[in-house]
C-alpha cells in the first residue's frame, strides 16, 4: 500500500472521465472507500442527468427478457435511501430522494390489456405492484381522467431532482477529497497493454492506477480502444418542465401511461417525458416532440394544461443493445467502464458506483453486478456470434 505522498507523485488511485450521476457517484463511493481520486468534467451539454425525470421505478420499467437489468434495478432501488442519507451527510445538503409511489394507467382497452399482462409479470416476478379498476385508479389520483380503464400501483417507487442531486454529488465528492476539474479527455494513455492515464484536450496527462471511463453517450465513442468499446448508441429524449401553483399539483404519484410520464416533485415543478429516438447525437428540441408530449400528458392527466411551462430540453440516453449497463474492468488493465444505462441511470447510480467501489477496494461486489461486465459484448466486439 503507497502512502499518501507516494500516490500523489505516481498519480491518483482512480481517475474518473465523466461528471454525470454515475461518473460522480462512482468518484464519490470510491473516495469513501479511502481511495485517492480525480474526475475530469467535461460539461453537461450531452449527458443525460441534468434532463433526466430522475425516477426511481424497477416495477415500471420490468419488461419481459431483461432478467439482469430488472435484479440490478430491484437491488439499487433498495440501495437508494442508505446512499441519499449518506450522500446528504457528505454533501451538507438536502437530498430530496421522495417514495411518491407510482401509478400506471391504460386509457382505452388495448392499454389496459397491455398493462395487464405487464402485471401478470409483475406477480410472476414477485413486483410489489396492485392491481386497480379505472375508479380505484381516480380514487388515489383525481386528476386522472375519466377515460382511465385500470391500472396498477406500485408504491414503492420513488423520484429525486436530478439537477440536485448533481450538486450534491459534486459537494459530497469533493468533501471527501476528490478533485474535480473542468476538460476533455482526447486520449487514453495505454502503455504496454495497460491503461495509464489519459491526455485532455489540452495537452496536459493525468496519471492513475485504474481510470474509470463513465462518458455517457460518448463511452461508445473512438477514444476507447476497439477491442474495449462497448456497442452504446445514443437514444435522444426530449422532456419538459412544467410548474404548479403551491398546494395545486396535478398528481401526488408518479403517472405513467402507454406514452407519458408525469413526474411531480415536492418542489412544486412537474417533468413530463419522454420521447425516444435514434438521431444520433442530435439534442434539437421540436415542436412535433413537445407537442406529442403535451398532447399525451393532458389525455392522462388534464390539469396539465393549467401548468406554467418552463423548459423544453433533449438529452442522450447511452444505450446498450441489450438495455443493460456495462459496469467493471475490461480487457485493458486498469481501465474500467461504467456506461450505457439507457433510461435507468439515475435508479441504478447506488448499485453501480457501489459495484466499481468494491472492484477498486477489493469489497464485496453486489452479485447482480455480474451480469453488467463489459466483456459480455467481446464476442461482438470481436467480430464473432456469441
Amino acid at each position: 500500500m503507497h502512502t499518501m505522498p507516494e500516490r500523489r507523485a505516481a498519480g491518483a488511485d482512480l481517475l474518473v472521465l465523466g461528471g454525470g450521476v454515475i461518473g460522480l457517484g462512482c468518484a464519490w463511493r470510491a473516495a469513501r472507500a479511502g481511495l485517492d481520486v480525480r474526475v475530469v468534467d467535461a460539461g453537461g451539454t450531452e449527458r443525460a442527468t441534468e434532463v433526466a425525470a430522475g425516477m426511481i421505478a424497477p416495477v415500471g420499467e420490468a419488461l419481459w427478457g431483461e432478467e439482469a437489468l430488472l435484479a440490478a434495478a430491484v437491488e439499487s432501488a433498495a440501495r437508494w435511501p442508505g446512499f441519499a442519507g449518506e450522500l446528504e451527510s457528505d454533501a451538507e445538503l438536502p437530498v430530496p430522494y421522495r417514495r411518491c409511489g407510482s401509478l400506471h394507467v391504460g386509457l382505452d382497452r388495448d392499454e389496459t390489456a397491455g398493462l395487464r399482462r405487464l402485471h401478470d409479470l409483475h406477480s410472476e416476478l414477485g413486483l410489489e405492484a396492485r392491481w386497480l379498476r379505472g375508479s380505484e385508479c381516480r380514487r388515489l389520483e383525481p386528476g386522472l381522467t375519466t377515460a382511465v380503464t385500470g391500472g396498477y400501483e406500485a408504491p414503492g417507487e420513488a423520484e429525486i431532482d436530478t439537477r440536485v442531486l448533481l450538486v450534491a454529488l459534486r459537494a459530497a465528492a469533493e468533501a471527501r477529497g476528490v478533485e474535480v476539474r473542468e476538460g476533455r479527455a482526447v486520449e487514453l494513455l495505454v502503455e504496454d497493454g495497460r491503461c495509464t492515464g489519459a491526455r485532455l484536450e489540452s495537452g496536459e496527462e493525468l496519471h492513475a492506477e485504474r481510470t474509470l471511463a463513465a462518458l455517457g453517450a460518448r463511452l461508445g465513442g473512438e477514444l476507447l480502444p476497439a477491442e474495449v468499446r462497448p456497442p452504446i448508441r445514443p437514444v435522444k429524449g426530449e422532456v419538459l418542465r412544467l410548474r404548479a401553483r403551491p398546494g395545486e399539483a396535478p398528481c401526488e404519484r408518479i403517472i405513467a401511461s402507454e406514452r407519458v410520464y408525469v413526474v411531480p416533485r415536492a418542489s412544486g415543478d412537474v417533468v413530463i417525458g419522454a420521447t425516444m429516438e435514434d438521431r444520433g447525437f442530435d439534442l434539437r428540441v421540436t415542436a412535433g416532440g413537445v407537442h406529442e408530449l403535451l398532447r399525451e400528458a393532458y389525455r392522462a392527466v388534464p390539469e396539465v394544461a393549467e401548468l406554467e411551462l418552463l423548459e423544453c430540453r433533449a438529452g442522450l440516453r447511452p444505450t446498450t443493445p441489450d438495455n443493460t449497463p456495462v459496469v467493471g474492468a475490461t480487457a485493458i488493465e486498469g481501465l474500467m467502464l461504467a456506461g450505457g444505462h439507457h433510461r435507468h441511470g439515475i435508479m441504478l447510480a447506488p448499485v453501480t458506483a457501489d459495484a466499481v467501489a468494491a472492484e477498486l477496494s477489493g469489497g464485496e461486489v453486489p452479485a447482480c453486478a455480474a451480469a453488467l461486465r463489459p466483456g459480455r459484448f467481446a464476442a461482438r466486439l470481436e467480430g464473432t456470434t456469441a
